[in-house]
């Protein structure tokens, strides 16, 4: 009301614009006077005038509505999807063989949404979704339990490899070979798998990049296993692949927070769904189906 009695120049135009009657302005106005302790108006003749706390407030009074306008059209704009942001964090393979896709159908779907992109560990992203650093983690999990202060969705399961210069390998047929391992914490589950069958395995060489792993195997230096979603980013010539049994990776999403989720991040979430199931990942691709023995 002071912005429009400041437009205006009365408070009789100012209830005009406004819709209201004269006196509930009025009304108004006292109230602000009390609430502040300023004297906002001076009357000068039949007519009033704003005095110079009064300038200053309606000056303030006239950001604050555009600002309010302004976050108005921005939500608007959101809800109807013309805009937004959605930042995603995610292990190397997914962000490699899956995002792509869902960040094409999200462009061409919603071309004002930003995407913004974190490698990251499946433990760090979701430290990082946690802190609202980002608002979706894509991880994976060798077991079925999922953390149970996030909401998690199983985009599929993603199985596992042997890796070798020989087919229809197994992991006990592998017990006195030399094995190329992840760091400490990323062969855990490898060492359990082995483990069921009955070995230790003898870790000869040690590194988490996929593609020095199968160059070392490729070189006849040692075997090692690999999730199917790896092997779509990178398959060296000569490397042989057996599908592992009983032995698979389960990948998720996961979001935080009660739903429904922000626009953004729902359409995001859809362009990832609809990448699953165009690009199948749960399935051998095919330069691996290829490769397998008839029957895996």
């Amino acid at each position: 009301m002071l912005a429009a009695i400041a437009a205006q120049g009365s408070v009789t135009k100012a209830a005009k614009q406004l819709n209201y009657s004269q006196p509930a302005v009025s009304r108004h106005l006292a109230r602000l006077e009390a609430e502040t302790g300023a004297k906002l108006v001076q009357r000068v003749g039949r007519g009033i005038r704003l005095t110079p706390e009064g300038e200053h407030l309606a000056r303030r009074a006239a950001e604050i509505v555009g600002r309010v306008d302004t976050a108005a059209t921005e939500l608007s704009a959101m809800v109807g999807l013309r805009t937004g942001r959605v930042r995603v964090a995610g292990f190397q393979s997914a962000l490699a063989a899956l995002v792509p896709h869902a960040a094409g159908t999200l462009r061409r779907e919603h071309p004002g949404i930003e995407l913004h992109l974190v490698e990251a560990h499946p433990r760090v992203a979701l430290d990082l979704l946690r802190a609202g650093e980002v608002d979706v983690a894509v991880g994976f999990r060798y077991d079925d339990a999922a953390p149970d202060d996030v909401r998690a969705t199983l985009l599929f399961d993603d199985p596992m490899y042997l890796l070798s210069l020989e087919s229809g390998q197994t992991l006990e047929g592998h017990r006195d070979a030399d094995w190329i391992a992840g760091c400490e914490n990323c062969r855990r589950d490898f060492l359990e798998a082995c483990a069921k069958v009955g070995f230790v395995p003898s870790i000869a060489y040690i590194t988490d990049d996929t593609i020095v792993q199968q160059a070392l195997v490729a070189a006849g230096m040692g075997v090692t296993t690999m999730p199917g979603l790896t092997l779509r980013t990178h398959h060296a010539p000569g490397i042989e692949v057996s599908v592992l049994p009983d032995f698979r990776r389960r990948v998720y999403l996961a979001t935080y927070g009660e739903p429904p989720d922000p626009p953004a991040t729902t359409a995001f979430i859809s362009a990832l769904h609809h990448a699953v199931e165009q690009t199948r990942p749960g399935e051998p691709a095919p330069a691996v189906a290829a490769r397998l023995p008839h029957g895996d």
